[in-house]
């Protein structure tokens, strides 16, 4: 008869905490760092669902995602956070689905989850009140990439929340005022992430022109991005997130277009090409702020490229101020072009405001991708003979310096396995979408 201490255990496996990320990339983010924190202090049978906010259909698509994760998982405890249950808690509460909801400010910290976490059923601060972006976003030990991160690029926020009330935008309501971490950590993770071996970080928050604001001696953005680069030679690529074409102040203009090691890209929350809309979101730039941004950039740097976020029908948009967004796209020349048709969002200013005919807000949204695309296309063709360092992703694809993807034809070579490094490449050939090349 085996001994007490020899029996073999029967015990049911451990469940591990499935974090669901409905958003942005900051979402995901933060998903990382809640599945590390879960990890750290033990795992448990629990969904935790990390909710998006920006549109009603965001709200509602995180209801379905809740109420299928109850079905998928019915003995696991339901988490709700996000922005979205930060914004309306009592309405997740009120799910039979959901044990318990956390705030944005609540789900970064390990204390709320594991055996000894408070089990209140909403835990959601007023989200104004934080005054710090919470340590473990930057911290090196806390730097390590998990599922958002790939072997290719590592995200680091910088910056969370935001002091600006675009009329459409009901994230400061989720993510609260501008919160910034300190340059001296940033460099710290940036270095951490750097000894991993990452060749790229991309530097990301909800605002991230405003990082430094509240910090002391309000530093612009360029002064973390000279430090960083200063202090973290080894680092081969830096990258920015979505910036306001606004908040470009001198010294980042001058190192995007003189520092090699920043990616010749920028991606711009433009929103619009017509001033009237632009005025009517409250938005910080004129059509022509942004234009002069883009032609001084390609001036001073021949490569530069643009991506950006623009809103097809928002409220009042006529015929002639819908040509003036349309043309800017080939005025500036954005390749990169993310399309949203506009869509109300309870709460906000601009949801009072009467709404474009739906059908009409559809159409418009397909021509500016249709007007995307072109830019693409015809940016594509303008590479073809260049040689260029392509950063290799996992899913074998190289990403350039200006963003363009290039499919590496070596039949001899497992190109997956190139995932994270750096390789040079000579461009043969596009398609609309991609660039086709040989390793040199």
């Amino acid at each position: 008869m085996l001994a007490m201490a020899d029996a073999p255990d029967i015990s049911p496996p451990k469940m591990a905490t499935k974090v669901i990320t409905l958003g942005c990339r900051l979402n995901a983010y933060e998903s990382d760092v809640i599945a590390q924190n879960t990890r750290d202090v033990g795992d448990q049978n629990a969904v935790v669902i990390n909710t998006c906010a920006v549109t009603n259909d965001a709200v509602a698509e995180s209801r379905r995602q809740v109420r299928k994760a109850k079905r998928d998982n019915p003995d696991a405890r339901i988490i709700v956070t996000g922005c979205a249950a930060q914004i309306n808690p009592t309405m997740f509460a009120d799910m039979t689905e959901v044990d318990q909801v956390l705030g944005n400010h609540e789900k970064m910290s390990p204390l709320s989850f594991g055996p000894d976490a408070p089990t209140e059923r909403i835990r959601v601060n007023d989200i104004m009140s934080v005054r710090e972006t919470a340590p473990q976003f930057i911290g090196s030990d806390n730097a390590l990439p998990l599922k958002s991160q790939n072997r290719s690029r590592a995200f680091l926020q910088i910056q969370n929340g935001c002091d600006h009330r675009c009329t459409f935008c009901i994230i400061p309501y989720g993510r609260g005022n501008s919160r910034s971490v300190p340059a001296g950590e940033i460099v710290g993770s940036v270095k951490s992430l750097v000894r991993q071996g990452y060749n790229e970080v991309v530097l990301t928050g909800v605002d991230l022109s405003s990082w430094g604001g509240d910090l002391p001696g309000t530093p612009p953005l360029g002064d973390l991005v000279r430090r960083i680069l200063k202090l973290a030679p080894e680092l081969p690529r830096l990258r920015l997130s979505s910036i306001d074409p606004a908040e470009v102040d001198d010294v980042l203009f001058h190192l995007l277009t003189t520092d090699t090691r920043m990616s010749p890209y920028l991606h711009l929350s433009l929103q619009a090409g017509d001033d009237m809309i632009l005025k009517r979101m409250k938005r910080r730039h004129s059509r022509a702020d942004a234009v002069e941004l883009c032609q001084r950039l390609r001036t001073a740097r021949p490569d530069f490229t643009f991506g950006a976020d623009i809103i097809a029908g928002f409220p009042t948009e006529t015929d002639a101020m819908f040509e003036n967004s349309l043309s800017v796209v080939s005025e500036i020349g954005i390749p990169w072009l993310h399309v949203f048709p506009y869509s109300a969002r309870e709460g906000t200013p601009a949801a009072k405001i009467p709404p474009v005919d739906g059908n009409i807000v559809k159409a418009r949204a397909k021509q500016l991708r249709d007007a995307g695309a072109f830019e693409k296309a015809a940016h594509l063709q303008t590479r073809i003979g260049d040689e260029d360092e392509a950063l290799f992703e996992e899913s074998g694809l190289g990403r350039l310096p200006d963003f363009s993807m290039v499919q590496v034809d070596n039949p001899a070579l497992d190109i997956k396995k190139m995932a994270g490094s750096l390789a040079r490449v000579r461009i043969t050939g596009a398609t609309d979408t991609q660039l086709i090349g040989t390793l040199v």
